[in-house]
């Protein structure tokens, strides 16, 4: 039997298992009945999990007999999403998956700016022409009227076309949307309610787009991670769009940032329609050792090509409900204080349009980050070996009942700071639901993920209609924001008991 020495490959490494694995690998690559030769040729730099790097290299197997290649190889190990295989010698390149959910955390980014510009211009139209607090609750849940009918037909279509096409059309439509907010706003309300509307209806496919790209473009043990880094781009948005919308009201006028947040729009798209694929192994950019190392972290294949599962068999499962009763309840608190925060802070604490935008934007900056440990701390705990089912019971209890408590709270916070400090820890817990429920979609239904997404997510839609028209209601009702604040702590409480009995991360679909 013929052994096989490979040509020259230098390690260096503090970790003595990683540099042995290498070796054991290369070493033990043989075949009966000829003797082998190796042919080296240039690969780049890799990391090892123990911090050192090996200098990867390329190795072609022939067959000397003949001189007939019989297999070309890329030995090196690619760990996390920062670690790259295909450049030049001596020179760092970034693994192509990580360019995927970078553009993706941008587009999700844009995505929230765009909704948050009308919660911060709300304010002046509203003084301008003498809205009621419940007629602002209508104009702020206009949005939602088109994206809950979105969200079904949008998972469908990403199902079946896959996440590219699908959010590549959604951002142009919204960004058109965007652009012509102004423009609708000073012709008439109900111009400014069916723009509004269109804009949600484009944005509805937004969420299960990202969900189905990162689900094709991760191994199971990076999913969590990935998500959270998008999420991070879509609380991020939060921030964007409440600092720089007052600053450029102030400035340019109320059109000056629904003219910046569209043109950012049509800019991305020049970049994601040349870029990404629906599947990494379309792509021309990947390297091989990526592509084998996202297979090979996959635990479910996707066959149903667009079909649609029985609606009646989907709805006969309790985990299902699951996942619907999460969404509601995860929608009905962050579109409240999404959408009401600017509002609060303003009503309440009797703060400027600026300062209330700053007391906004911090939570959800915050949240930003938190979501990124989440799913960090989420892919730690699978590859520990905790199953599926304990890690994401265990992420959405603190997604549901940390915020709870959090609301709670903040009743009884007396200065604008303290406040502050409540709504951060409100939704810097909610954020661990991204590795509770969102990713659930995927492991209970991987081949009617987009689909599930769009049930749950219109369930969630209607709950965030009720919710932000609701405060309104009892804001004009009652004089305060106390009441519904209490009754958001008490759906989260009661939500988070039913998906510890009925969540599972087992397959059923």
């Amino acid at each position: 039997m013929a052994a096989v020495t490979p040509i020259k490959s230098r390690v260096h490494s503090s970790d003595a298992k990683s540099a042995s694995f290498l070796n054991t690998h290369l070493s033990l690559r043989n075949f009966g009945g000829a003797h082998l030769g190796i042919q080296r040729s240039k690969w780049g730099n890799l990391a090892l999990r123990g911090g050192g790097r090996v200098r990867g290299t390329e190795y072609c197997v022939r067959k000397q007999r003949g001189g007939v290649v019989v297999r070309c190889t890329a030995e090196g190990i690619e760990r996390g999403l920062l670690v790259g295989g295909r450049g030049q010698e001596g020179k760092f390149t970034v693994a192509e998956r990580f360019n995927v959910v970078a553009l993706v955390a941008c587009v999700m980014c844009l995505c929230n700016a765009d909704r948050v510009v009308m919660s911060v211009a709300i304010v002046p139209l509203a003084a301008k022409y003498g809205w009621s607090s419940s007629f602002l609750g209508i104009v702020q849940s206009s949005f939602l009227w088109g994206y809950i009918f979105s969200s079904v037909i949008g998972g469908v279509l990403v199902d079946k076309y896959g996440g590219k096409r699908v959010l590549a059309w959604g951002v142009a439509f919204w960004s058109l949307a965007t652009l012509l907010t102004p423009w609708a706003a000073n012709h008439s309300t109900t111009s400014l309610l069916a723009v509004r509307a269109f804009f949600g209806l484009a944005e509805g496919v937004a969420l299960p787009s990202m969900n189905i790209l990162l689900s094709r473009w991760f191994p199971t043990h990076e999913r969590a991670t990935a998500v959270g880094l998008s999420m991070g781009g879509f609380h991020l948005g939060n921030v964007v769009g409440l600092v720089l919308t007052p600053l450029m009201m102030s400035s340019i006028g109320i059109s000056g940032p629904f003219f910046l947040f569209s043109s950012l729009g049509l800019l991305w798209l020049t970049m994601w329609v040349n870029r990404v694929t629906n599947h990494p192994q379309e792509s021309l950019s990947i390297s091989k050792a990526e592509l084998r190392l996202i297979q090979s972290g996959k635990s479910e294949t996707v066959s149903s090509k667009g079909k649609l599962p029985p609606l009646r068999l989907l709805l006969s499962k309790m985990p299902t409900w699951a996942i619907i009763f999460a969404n509601v309840t995860n929608n009905w608190g962050y579109f409240v204080l999404l959408s009401w925060m600017p509002v609060y802070f303003k009503t309440v604490f009797n703060v400027n349009l600026k300062q209330a935008a700053w007391f906004s934007a911090v939570p959800w900056g915050t949240m930003a980050i938190s979501g990124y440990l989440a799913g960090a701390a989420s892919d730690s705990l699978i590859k520990a070996g905790h199953s599926l089912t304990v890690v994401r019971k265990v992420m959405q209890s603190i997604g549901f009942i940390g915020p709870g408590v959090s609301l709670l709270c903040l009743n009884y916070a007396k200065t604008p700071v303290v406040a502050s400090v409540f709504i951060t820890l409100a939704l810097s817990l909610s954020s661990f639901s991204q590795a509770g429920f969102l990713l659930n979609m995927q492991d209970i239904a991987p081949d009617y993920a987009g689909f599930l997404h769009g049930i749950s997510n219109s369930a969630g839609t209607l709950a965030a209609i009720v919710s932000t028209i609701g405060t309104g209601y009892f804001v004009q009702w009652l004089g305060s924001f106390q009441a519904f604040l209490t009754l958001t702590a008490g759906l989260y409480f009661v939500t988070a008991i039913f998906w510890n009995l009925y969540a599972t991360g087992e397959r059923v679909f």
